[in-house]
């Protein structure tokens, strides 16, 4: 059977699929791909893989393609090319909006199936990109993410959704490090009211534990719906009360300043890692791993400006060696002293000397070499003779 391509590729192998889960690193795996099949997904992606360890290591293979025994995790693609609409430089805070137009204008250039990404919230917004850009289908990674129903164009409450997903990895096992960070998803904006369970959900070490964190959350919801006022509307501007699954939408630069005490005309906008960077002696705004690195050694700060300044490499901007004698980095050096058969000891790269070293021994095994010739009589003229001694022949 010929291999499908284009459309016909969409149509009969993806089945024409609408609706797709993005590709996430350490979250698109197989417990959380069936979730949200069960929920109206058409396509998933495996999580994004390293090519070259795939290629090598059979035990990485045998882990990322566990899926292999689950037919219902059908049409599933690994890696490719996806329109994402925004650019390198819009991640974080400052991941702002999607630009439909530049999708569109891929649309119109190629002629292969394209999927749009970025802006989905919900499935109204699925069907407007479809609609705007003319695409064959719409991904979903971090919409997907905080509701799995996302593509069923519902909102359940989060209990339901972390429930379901808890015993799926009963069944297909994953690393606690995903679970824990799908939890973290799912039930975000009610760890900002339970900051206790936030902290103990970070802590767990097991799924049983995940699954009593979990239990917890759910009762303590559940107890603030029994005692809720009527009429009573949800808090910090949400669309919907916590318990119930809803977009995170990110806060931009301004309010992200107003939040943290700045104002709206400061100049440069401070990432998230800027902001959990400051004040290094607040443990509260520093990053889990750095806090283990506090835990590790009290007196280490993270204060930006304390941080030593390093020359740069006159070839390509990397740190320079300190004692390199053309201002290089390491690469660069080693380039570039091949290349003039030149010594840099800072970096240990001796190739003149080698070199020298390696003329040295040829001179010396030439000399080793030269036969001794033991001359019975004379030889007239200049002339080459062979001699013969004790019955071996010399030349």
């Amino acid at each position: 059977m010929p291999k499908l391509r284009g459309e016909a590729f969409w149509r009969e192998t993806l089945r024409s699929a609408h609706y797709v889960v993005a590709p996430m690193v350490d979250q698109s795996e197989l417990a959380w791909r069936l979730l949200s099949r069960r929920h109206g997904a058409q396509l998933c992606y495996t999580p994004m893989l390293h090519a070259q360890v795939f290629l090598r290591d059979p035990n990485y293979r045998r882990e990322n393609l566990y899926d292999e025994a689950c037919p219902e995790d059908r049409p599933l693609i690994v890696q490719l090319l996806t329109v994402h609409g925004r650019t390198k430089e819009q991640k974080g805070p400052l991941a702002g909006v999607a630009s439909w137009e530049h999708i569109q204008a891929v649309r119109k250039a190629v002629s292969i199936p394209v999927f749009a990404n970025g802006n989905i919230q919900c499935l109204r917004d699925v069907e407007e990109c479809i609609r705007k850009t003319g695409v064959h289908g719409v991904m979903s990674a971090e919409g997907n993410l905080h509701n799995p129903a996302l593509f069923e164009g519902r909102n359940p409450l989060v209990w339901e959704m972390a429930e379901e997903y808890l015993e799926i990895v009963q069944k297909y096992p994953c690393p606690l490090s995903y679970v824990r960070a799908h939890l973290f998803k799912l039930w975000h904006h009610t760890l900002q009211v339970y900051q206790q369970l936030r902290e103990e959900l970070a802590k767990v070490k097991t799924l049983e534990g995940i699954v009593d964190v979990n239990r917890e959350l759910k009762l303590r919801c559940q107890e603030e719906i029994a005692n809720q006022k009527e009429g009573e509307k949800p808090k910090e501007g949400l669309p919907f009360f916590h318990w119930i699954c809803q977009p995170y939408i990110r806060p931009g630069p301004k309010e992200r300043c107003k939040e943290n005490g700045g104002s709206e005309s400061e100049k440069g906008v401070r990432g998230k890692r800027a902001l959990e960077d400051e004040e290094d002696g607040n443990s509260e705004l520093l990053s889990k791993n750095k806090q283990k690195k506090k835990l590790r050694n009290p007196n280490k700060s993270f204060d930006p400006s304390l941080k030593p300044k390093y020359a740069k490499c006159d070839q390509c901007g990397n740190p320079k060696g300190n004692k390199c004698v053309f201002n290089m980095c390491r690469g660069c050096c080693k380039k570039r002293a091949f290349k003039e058969t030149a010594d840099c000891p800072g970096h240990g790269l001796l190739f003149k000397t080698k070199y020298e070293k390696s003329l040295l021994w040829q001179s010396n095994q030439r000399v080793t070499q030269t036969p001794e010739v033991t001359r019975r009589g004379d030889v007239a003229g200049g002339e080459p003779a062979v001699l013969q001694e004790a019955g071996d022949a010399a030349v």
